[in-house]
């Protein structure tokens, strides 16, 4: 290649990343995220009545605005980023509700299926990428693949954890504890074990949907369905409260932001 075609190039690629830097804010917001996707998709559906076709047409109609922003943005811009992460998280759950409750195909099957394709998109990725570090997220194929990605792990994370909670019949609680306990043992092995960031970054990232899916369901529930009986409206606007309030922290401090090298 010469070398106005390798700047020409260059001169096309993200001189920001486009995700932010995981810190516990990250982790915070992010399950969270997965809490209101869980609620927010319930109370759309049955709570208001719009049923699942109709609300999973409106939302992946928001969702999919809310992409090309994100696509198009230069650079990580935490509302836009974060809004995105909401919106794919209802997107998620509600495909696996289509296929579970629409369609009648069972949890374990559907569980089966969103890990193979999620694990198609992984190898996909790291093949042509070379890396499946978020911090590499500097081009747009990248980025295509990060989000997919993401996609797969809320709808993957969805039916695993109604599987968990319905399935087997273990009830929200347990299943909040079961998932909170392999996402301890998956920093343990990071933090503790010295163990593949990378590789321990996307465990916890799948496991935090089934364990922010858990609690929401265990908070908004009715108590005779093993719930708290807090409502999906109570529950999804406190969340979306306390996910608005860290997304101004960001926004103000800038304290997840980082500048990488312009390359591939």
């Amino acid at each position: 290649m010469n070398a106005i075609g390798l700047a020409n190039n260059k001169s096309m690629e993200q001189l920001w990343s486009k995700v932010p830097l995981v810190t516990v804010t990250f982790w915070l917001i992010k399950i969270m995220a997965t809490t209101v996707g869980e609620t927010a998709a319930d109370l759309l559906s049955a709570r208001l009545g719009l049923g699942l076709s109709i609300t999973s047409l409106i939302m992946t109609g928001v969702f999919v605005i809310f992409l090309i922003l994100q696509m198009r943005a230069r650079a990580y811009v935490p509302l836009l980023y974060w809004v995105t992460v909401v919106l794919i998280s209802v997107v998620g759950t509600l495909i696996s509700d289509n296929l579970v409750d629409g369609f009648g195909i069972s949890l374990t099957t559907t569980t089966v299926v969103f890990g193979t394709i999620l694990a198609v998109v992984f190898l996909t990725w790291y093949r042509t990428e070379h890396t499946l570090s978020i911090h590499s997220i500097v081009t747009f194929r990248r980025e295509c693949f990060y989000w997919l990605a993401i996609l797969f792990t809320f709808a993957l994370g969805t039916s695993a954890g109604d599987l968990v909670a319905e399935g087997l019949d273990l009830g929200y609680l347990a299943a909040a504890n079961i998932f909170g306990a392999m996402i301890l043992l998956t920093a343990g092995a990071y933090y503790v074990l010295d163990k593949n960031a990378v590789t321990c970054f996307w465990i916890a990232y799948i496991l935090t949907r089934p364990f922010g899916a858990s609690i929401g369901d265990l908070l908004s529930k009715p108590n005779i369905a093993g719930g708290l009986g807090l409502g999906t409206v109570t529950t999804s606007i406190i969340f979306l409260g306390l996910i608005a309030a860290l997304i101004a922290y960001l926004t103000a401090t800038r304290i997840d932001q980082e500048e990488v090298p312009n390359k591939a």
